[in-house]
């Protein structure tokens, strides 16, 4: 029996081992994935890699010629924190000089240590010790900075997407920002609301454009669409002016439009914070109408009063919201923008507005500067 109990606690205690070894491993691993972890593998592998280059260059320098040291330098700028560069870079001066002395000085011919050769890897050195002290000062490291960045852009892609709406309904949106970046100031969130009887749409435009305003847009979005459906309709800017207040930017002013319409009654009414005004076109005498609402730019002062628009949308008719950078250009105002902007859409009122959003963008606003976004609400007739 005492046999069995020392057998059974051995066992115990080799599974309990065992699994704190198999944890600690895979938090290494996950540690080491996002930049927490230690980077001794790394470099002992780049460590073993100068070696390696330095025996083959001793055997045929000719086809590996002493700048190859250059690789194991640049891999170690990616890799390696600064403090384990630094002991890569002397075994790496140190493999230089033990190839100058064995090739011998490079007047005797062209596969030697020659100063370029120096020149060439300590450029390598100094952009990798560059690199990785921008990278521990962010604290992002390389192998998770492109999928960071990727995924902020899902995000915002995500954030953007309208839900759908029940048969009678078309909704589409189209975003093109600015210089043909990734990330763009102009943002939308949607939710619908009141048992799915209501839809509603915020627009917004953050000063800036593009790289620059990107970073506030994925911030704002997040903010604006925890409070959209949060609050009565007429509370959103209030809220979200005092939200942007709050972040105290310095380039903290955005501009937003605020759409609540009622999906069965086709009512709507809008709300807006200096943004542009939204068109609508009623199939009844095919004409554009501009529906202003009044309001300050969001983040500018407290206690800002918005004011709302009202309209239906009768079988047929097509809302229209979009950001400045669709109808303002430096050449022209905005007005003379809204007049080509209808002028183009005119195009699709006999064969729908599927699809229209993005090839109104193309053809009003295809080589400007700015972020621009439309949005497209028809119902059908």
């Amino acid at each position: 029996m005492a046999r069995r109990s020392g057998a059974e606690t051995f066992t115990a205690r080799w599974r309990r081992s065992a699994h704190r070894a198999r944890i600690a491993l895979r938090r290494s691993g996950v540690d080491y994935f996002r930049g927490d972890g230690s980077d001794w593998i790394a470099l002992a592998g780049l460590l073993i890699i100068i070696p390696v280059i330095t025996c083959t260059t001793l055997l045929n320098p000719v086809w590996c010629s002493p700048t190859a040291l250059a690789l194991p330098i640049v891999a170690g700028g990616l890799l390696l924190r600064p403090a384990s560069l630094l002991s890569l870079y002397a075994t790496a001066a140190a493999a230089l000089i033990v190839e100058s002395i064995a090739l011998g000085p490079y007047a005797d011919g062209p596969a030697r240590v020659t100063p370029g050769t120096v020149l060439v890897v300590a450029a390598c050195g100094f952009f990798g010790l560059v690199l990785a002290q921008f990278r521990a000062r962010v604290g992002v490291p390389w192998r998770r900075g492109g999928t960071m960045l990727f995924d902020l852009r899902e995000r915002i892609r995500v954030q953007s997407a309208l839900p759908r709406l029940p048969e009678g309904w078309h909704r589409e949106m189209a975003l093109r920002p600015a210089g043909g970046q990734s990330f763009s100031g102009d943002f939308v969130v949607a939710a619908r609301t009141n048992g799915g009887r209501t839809l509603e749409v915020v627009l917004t435009d953050v000063s800036g454009k593009g790289m620059d305003a990107g970073s506030r847009a994925l911030l704002l979005s997040g903010a604006f669409g925890g409070l959209l459906g949060s609050l009565p309709p007429h509370g959103f800017l209030p809220a979200a002016n005092g939200y942007l207040l709050r972040q105290d930017w310095d380039e903290g002013f955005a501009t937003s439009i605020h759409l609540v319409l009622d999906l069965e009654s086709g009512d709507y009414e809008i709300l807006s914070a200096g943004h542009p005004p939204a068109l609508q076109l009623h199939a009844g005498n095919g004409l554009w109408e501009e529906k202003a609402a009044e309001g300050p730019l969001l983040g500018v002062y407290d206690g800002a009063q918005f004011d709302a628009v009202k309209g239906s949308l009768a079988p047929g008719d097509v809302l229209m919201l979009f950001t400045d950078g669709l109808v303002e250009a430096s050449d022209r105002d905005i007005a003379e923008g809204i007049d080509r902007l209808t002028g183009e859409a005119d195009r699709y009122v006999a064969t729908g507005f599927e699809g229209a959003a993005w090839h109104l963008i193309e053809a009003c606003a295809k080589d400007v500067n700015d972020d621009r976004a439309l949005l497209l609400l028809s119902r059908r007739g």
